[in-house]
C-alpha cells in the first residue's frame, strides 16, 4: 500500500526528485513562479485525542483568510482557503492539497502526524506551518527548510517550570518524569534550567504509567522544596502516588502534558495549590468574539491563535516576496516573523523592525518601506533557522481544593535564535 502511494505521489510531483528535497528553502534566493492566486491548505487530525481541536483551528484559518481578504488579499486578489478533508489521514490530506495547488499548508495538530505531511509537502516545495506540533525532535526534521511551527517545542517549558518553583521560594527540586521521549527530554531540560537558576536538583526519577509509586517515594525521601512532574497519560497515577506519599499539592508543579481537570479523580485537596503550565496565552476577548463570528458553536479555542498567526505569516511572506509560490513563501517566513536565520548560509543577524499586529498593519508598513515583524494573536513569533519560534508564552494555572485549575498568570520563556 505504501509503495503504491509513493509511486503515485512521485508521478504527481514530477517537478522534484522522489529521493527527497535538497538545499534549505528558508534561506534560498528564489525567482517568482506563482500563478497569482495564494492558496492556503489546512490539515486536520482525523481521529484520536487531538481531533477535538479541529474546530478551533478551522475557525481561526477562516478568520485569518477573511481578514486578509478584507485588507485587499494578495496583490489585489482574494486568498483561497482550500476545502478540508479531516476524514483522511495526514498523508492523504497533504497529497490532496498538493493536487489542489496549495501554496502553504497549516497543520497538523499531533506531532506524530508531522513526518508524513512533511515528506509529501516538501517534495512539492510547499511550506508546512504547524500551530500545535511540540515534539522537540521536529526541530531537526528533514524538510529541506519547508517546516515551521508557531507552537513552542516541549522543552521550551523547562525554564518556566523552574521559575514557578523559584518564585515560590524553592531552593531545591525533585524531577519526576514519565519514561519516553517527552518525559526524558523535558526532564533533562528542567534539570539544566534548575542548575542555571541556582536550584539544587535533589532527585530525578522516571516511571512507567501505573508504576509511579517508587518515583513518588524517591521524591518524598529527597525532601525537596518543590516536585516537578513531567508526564502525559501517566500523570493521574503519578499524582495519586504523590498524594499517597504525603506530598502536599502546593509543592507540585505540572508540565503541560499533565495539565487536566482532575476533580474527584484524585483524593480530596490532593492538588490544592499545585501549579501547571499550558502553552500559549488565553485568547483576548476580542479575538474570541471574532472567532465566534465565524463559528458560533465553538466551545474550545486551543491553538486558534497559533493557527491564525500561521495563516497570516504565510500571506505576509507571499506579500514580501510579491509571489505566491511555496518556495517564495518558505524563503520569507523567517524575515516576516521578525526572526533571523542565525549563522546559516544566507542568514543575517540584523535586528527586526518594529512589530506590527495585523496583516493590514504589516502591509501598510511595508508599503512605507518598513520591514515586516509580525507579532500576532499568539504573541511574538520570530522563527529561527530551524523554523522554531524563539519566544514561548505559557499560561500558568493554579489548582484549587477541588483539584481543578484556574488561570492565574502568564510567563514567557525566550532563547537566542539558533
Amino acid at each position: 500500500m505504501r509503495l503504491a502511494v509513493t509511486a503515485t505521489l512521485c508521478a504527481t510531483l514530477a517537478l522534484t526528485a522522489c529521493s527527497g528535497v535538497t538545499g534549505n528553502a528558508r534561506v534560498e534566493t528564489v525567482e517568482a513562479s506563482g500563478d497569482g492566486t495564494l492558496r492556503i491548505g489546512l490539515i486536520l487530525d482525523s481521529a484520536g485525542d487531538s481531533s477535538f481541536l479541529n474546530a478551533s483551528q478551522l475557525a481561526a484559518a477562516k478568520l485569518a483568510v477573511k481578514e486578509i481578504n478584507d485588507a485587499g488579499g494578495h496583490k489585489g486578489r482574494p486568498v483561497d482557503l482550500l476545502p478540508v478533508e479531516p476524514g483522511k489521514d495526514s498523508a492523504a490530506q497533504a497529497q490532496a492539497l498538493v493536487q489542489g495547488k496549495a501554496d502553504a499548508v497549516i497543520g497538523p495538530t499531533d506531532s506524530s502526524n508531522a513526518t508524513a505531511a512533511v515528506d509529501i509537502l516538501s517534495r512539492a516545495r510547499t511550506p508546512l506551518i504547524s500551530p500545535a506540533n511540540t515534539a522537540a525532535g521536529l526541530s531537526s526534521i528533514a524538510s529541506g527548510g519547508y517546516y515551521f511551527r508557531t507552537a513552542a517545542a516541549d522543552v521550551a517549558q523547562a525554564p518556566v517550570l523552574v521559575k514557578l518553583a523559584k518564585d515560590a521560594g524553592a531552593a531545591s527540586v525533585s524531577v519526576l518524569h514519565q519514561e519516553g521521549p517527552y518525559g526524558s527530554g523535558v526532564s533533562a531540560a528542567v534539570s539544566e534550567s534548575a542548575q542555571q537558576a541556582g536550584l539544587e536538583v535533589a532527585a530525578t526519577a522516571g516511571f512507567e504509567p501505573g508504576g509511579a509509586a517508587s518515583a513518588a517515594a524517591t521524591a518524598r525521601r529527597a525532601e525537596a522544596d518543590a516536585v516537578i512532574l513531567i508526564a502525559r497519560d501517566g500523570a493521574q497515577g503519578a499524582l495519586a502516588e504523590l498524594d499517597n506519599a504525603g506530598l502536599a499539592g502546593s509543592k507540585i508543579i505540572l508540565s503541560e502534558g499533565a495539565f487536566a481537570r482532575y476533580g474527584s479523580r484524585l483524593g480530596s485537596k490532593a492538588l490544592a495549590g499545585a501549579r501547571a503550565t499550558v502553552p500559549g496565552q488565553l485568547p483576548s476577548s476580542g479575538f474570541q468574539d471574532r472567532l465566534l463570528g465565524i463559528d458560533p458553536t465553538l466551545k474550545d479555542v486551543s491553538f486558534a491563535a497559533e493557527a491564525y498567526d500561521a495563516v497570516t505569516l504565510a500571506a505576509l511572506a507571499a506579500a514580501k516576496a510579491e509571489d505566491d509560490a511555496g518556495r517564495s513563501i518558505a524563503a520569507n517566513l523567517i524575515a516576516v516573523s521578525g526572526g533571523t536565520a542565525g549563522t546559516m548560509a544566507g542568514g543575517t543577524g540584523s535586528a527586526p523592525g518594529a512589530p506590527c499586529p495585523t496583516y493590514k498593519d504589516c502591509i501598510s508598513g511595508m508599503s512605507s518601506g518598513a520591514d515586516i515583524n509580525y507579532d500576532g494573536e499568539s504573541g511574538p513569533v520570530a522563527f529561527d533557522a530551524n523554523g522554531d519560534i524563539t519566544t514561548a508564552t505559557f499560561t500558568v494555572f493554579t489548582y484549587g481544593e477541588d483539584n481543578n485549575p484556574t488561570a492565574t498568570g502568564v510567563e514567557t520563556a525566550g532563547r537566542p535564535a539558533r
